[in-house]
């Protein structure tokens, strides 16, 4: 599927009814021949947002993957960029492909998001599509932890898309995938949790400030506005107290939670 270097469908079904680890560490190879990979035009719309705001120092690429967003942050950061991820697999894809010739030190971390293995080491952390794996639940924990990494002043940014309208077929499409997803979990085990329509900015927005972070929302401008005139793609970016950050520009239109 999706072209002759992407998986087969008999490979997307063995990862599928694999644990969410052991399911990455089989797609890795193939991964950014996928739509799973964040598309580059989205990548370099959260870097041009971001630049403004640096320089950077230190930047940790949260659940990275085969490293896409892992290279934005050698774009950004001046010294060091870390790349952690839970996947074996995912991180040895990363090491072979991102091996920029100059600029900051790369370091690869197998780790979970939800238990960090870091201090307050970093003044920017992103993450590129990934949130699909955390449950709702998961969110007041995993954002106390990226919180924990954040320098005071830090910066923890990544971008979200407005979910498609019912009239719309990307509705139907995302709502029968964590259909069958649910489906799946309740008859199989491990269960493998990514739902597409869980993460919903409302209330990403909510757990960012009990997490103790000052949110920002940025509008990334190439991807045009809906109907009602609220913007296609933002970018979401939540700060530890500390020194007095540069403004981004404004987000206009509604939350959608």
């Amino acid at each position: 599927m999706f072209g002759p270097q992407g998986p087969t469908l008999r490979e997307l079904a063995v990862q599928a009814l694999s644990s969410v680890e052991h399911g990455y560490d089989l797609l890795a190879p193939k991964f950014d021949h996928t739509p799973f990979r964040t598309p580059d035009g989205v990548l370099d719309a959260v870097a041009e947002a971001l630049a403004p705001l640096g320089p950077f120092t230190d930047g940790l690429d949260l659940c990275c993957g085969t490293g896409a967003g892992t290279r934005v942050l050698t774009g950004l950061c001046r010294r060091s960029v870390t790349g952690v991820d839970f996947s074996a697999g995912m991180l040895d894809v990363a090491r072979q492909r991102v091996r920029p010739a100059d600029g900051p030190g790369i370091a690869w971390v197998r780790g979970d998001a939800r238990a960090l293995p870091f201090t307050a080491a970093f003044d920017l952390v992103v993450s590129f599509g990934a949130f699909g794996h955390f449950l709702p639940r998961e969110l007041p924990g995993l954002f106390a932890q990226v919180g924990s990494v954040l320098r005071p002043g830090g910066r923890f940014a990544f971008p979200v898309f407005a979910p498609p309208r019912p009239a719309h077929p990307g509705f139907w499409l995302l709502l029968g995938f964590d259909t069958v997803m649910r489906a799946r979990n309740a008859l199989w085990r491990p269960p493998f949790v990514m739902y597409y329509r869980a993460f919903r900015l409302g209330t990403v927005l909510r757990e960012l400030e009990r997490a103790g972070l000052t949110v920002e929302l940025g509008v990334l401008p190439g991807f045009g506005r809906r109907a009602d005139g609220s913007p296609r793609a933002r970018l979401v970016v939540a700060r530890r107290p500390g020194e007095r950050p540069a403004r981004l520009q404004p987000a206009a239109g509604r939350v959608n939670s």
